[in-house]
């Protein structure tokens, strides 16, 4: 059961309503999230691209920008490298797409998951010599390339790397003092653009590969004297230039990599989203078509949970199932006629996707209740069976299930390949490296990473590191931060409107929540499809009555209620006879619209 928690942080939340015409119930959600001062609180509020950070405060952006510049005048060869999830195949259409704009001779490659791994590998240099490539430039990998970066070098290639993971390091001892220091691996190429740099000072270093393949090309653009970044979001879609597509696919990209929509982030995503309701991608407007979330389609209008659940999977499909080729080809696509029947192909992948990812779930979840995995601290999980490009997704959902650190294991064509995903107080990446004697290939960042290894160390590996896991019993406990305990009799439309200003929502902004004690149960009744979510009709004590919808665990929430109120309690409730049922609820306000009819309602996401 996850512990809830009111937030207490103080301010004159009257005063911040007064200046900034907001209520004091939104001045005391921008607290809560650490937003603070007039200058936060104004670039939070009504932050535009023109705040964006100047590329040239990212290490590494302006040599390479200065690089490209000298290999396109020369008339030299450049291949992009990326990856095969959403922000590699992002980053390779923003570099390409901006290359090519310029004259480049460029072409991309991208790694097959199952043929060869993640990231820069010995055959991809190979080949790209053997193709008369001159520059390599990498985008969401290369900063753990070092190996095959110096073969590049060695075959008289230039490389340079653009990426966001951290800098892989070896701790050893200081000899002085005898601490433990580390000492950061980088790779030998030419130039290396990352915010995880040792020393970095750029402003905001929370970023995705595909924003750091942006700030290339914006800077590079600068430099040959090309036009800048529209703040103009309503522009149709005909009038805007090559770094407003780009700017679309960034901000994609960064919902899409679970970065945290906080500041540049959050300026970013929030102009891309508004640039991709008329999407001057033709690919991006066939992923909604055959999704059926179109803008403009009954009023709909693409936010950042489309990008995150529905759109993006669509891309990590394609690298997951097939090769992320396809992906790229339909952002590359330039009429609706090429790019539909793309965009229809990777929404099948997906389902198919969706259907292997239940059936994995279900059988990890059984290894860790029926053996002694379910006492581990970090779970370590090996489906020798599952397909390893769905490792990732089967480790969040484990995450989000038990509230552990998760690794998932699969058997590939060459040993063990895996995935981990963590949560708050575990740096997934650091904890890694002090095991890395287990790895054969490994990389990532705080909360997610990969790897590959012997299967005959899976045992020890479980062992380690969940002896050197210093996580406590409340560190496990899932944290409910409730902004504002708030009866529902407060729910407004004027409040709704006022709480969609601090979208987009997601990692590092969530979505504000509220709290209600004891708020009476009068009905229910199951909706859905599949019968798995719930409406109610509840009344607070103010005797105020609104409609309450539940997306989460139908048969867990029916237990609870037959565990508190007997086992015909929600008979009863779906009789429309509640009678005394109350529950205390955590939930958001919204807007419910159904056959032209517009209704307010709330969206519980916890009980008790």
């Amino acid at each position: 059961m996850a512990k809830w928690y009111v937030a207490a942080k103080r301010a004159d939340f009257d005063g911040i309503a007064r200046k900034y015409h907001i209520s004091p119930v939104t001045a005391r959600i921008l607290r809560n999230r650490d937003v603070v001062g007039d200058e936060a609180i104004g670039r939070y509020l009504y932050g535009t691209v023109s705040e964006l950070y100047d590329p040239a405060s990212l290490p590494g952006i302006e040599e390479a920008a200065a690089l490209l510049k000298r290999k396109i005048g020369e008339g030299r060869s450049i291949r992009v490298i990326g990856d095969y999830d959403a922000d590699g195949i992002c980053s390779s259409y923003i570099l390409k797409k901006g290359l090519q704009s310029l004259g480049a001779a460029v072409d991309t490659a991208i790694p097959h998951r199952v043929r060869d791994g993640y990231g820069l590998n010995d055959h991809l240099v190979e080949d790209a010599r053997r193709d008369g490539v001159d520059t390599i430039l990498t985008c969401d990998n290369g900063i753990a390339a070092a190996d095959q970066i110096r073969l590049a070098k060695t075959l008289g290639m230039t490389v340079i790397v653009t990426d966001h993971h951290e800098v892989p390091y070896e701790e050893g001892t200081e000899e002085e003092t005898g601490g433990t220091v580390r000492r950061h691996i980088l790779p030998p190429a030419d130039v290396i653009a990352d915010p995880k740099l040792p020393g970095c000072t750029c402003p905001f270093p929370e970023i995705c590969g595909a924003v750091v393949a942006f700030k290339l090309i914006q800077r590079l653009f600068a430099d040959c004297g090309c036009p800048g970044i529209h703040t103009d979001a309503s522009l149709p879609a005909g009038e805007r230039n090559v770094l407003d597509e780009l700017l679309e696919l960034a901000a994609f990209a960064t919902v899409c990599d679970v970065m945290r929509l906080q500041d540049e982030n959050r300026i970013l995503v929030r102009h891309g989203l508004a640039l991709m309701q008329d999407s001057a991608n033709q690919g991006l407007r066939a992923l909604m078509e055959v999704n059926g979330i179109l803008p403009g389609s009954g009023g709909k209008r693409i936010g950042a949970f489309h990008i995150g659940f529905v759109l993006g999977p669509c891309l990590n499909a394609s690298g997951r199932l097939d090769t992320a080729a396809h992906a790229l080809a339909l952002l590359e696509s330039e009429t609706r006629q090429e790019a539909v029947p793309r965009a229809a192909y990777l929404k099948q992948l997906n389902d198919s996707r969706k259907e292997m990812t239940e059936r994995f779930v279900e059988e990890a979840a059984g290894l860790i209740e029926g053996g002694p995995l379910k006492d581990d601290r970090v779970l370590v999980v090996f489906l020798p069976d599952c397909h390893e490009s769905i490792a990732g997704i089967i480790a969040g959902r484990i995450r989000e299930r038990y509230y552990k650190p998760v690794f998932v294991l699969t058997r590939g064509e060459d040993g063990v390949k895996g995935s981990a995903r963590s949560i708050e107080g575990y740096h997934i990446y650091e904890e890694m490296t002090r095991c890395r004697r287990f790895f054969t290939r490994f990389g990532g960042h705080r909360m997610a990473a990969g790897l590959s290894m012997r299967e005959e160390d899976i045992g020890a590996f479980r062992r380690e590191i969940n002896a050197l896991c210093r996580l406590t019993p409340e560190d496990l406990q899932e944290k409910i931060h409730i902004d504002v305990p708030m009866p529902v009799s407060y729910v407004s439309y004027s409040l709704v409107e006022e709480l969609e200003r601090l979208e987009p929502f997601g990692t590092g902004n969530p979505r504000p929540v509220f709290a209600q004690k004891d708020l009476l149960l009068l009905s229910a009744r199951v909706m859905g499809r599949t019968g798995s979510a719930l409406r109610f009709a509840v009344q607070d004590g103010a005797g105020r009555r609104l409609e309450m919808v539940y997306f989460g665990d139908r048969e867990a929430f029916e237990t609870c209620v037959a565990q508190k109120y007997g086992p015909h309690a929600m008979e009863a409730l779906y009789e429309g006879r509640g009678g005394g049922l109350r529950m205390s609820v955590v939930y958001y306000p919204g807007l419910n619209t159904y056959q032209g009819e517009t209704r307010l309602q709330i969206v519980m996401q916890q009980y008790m």
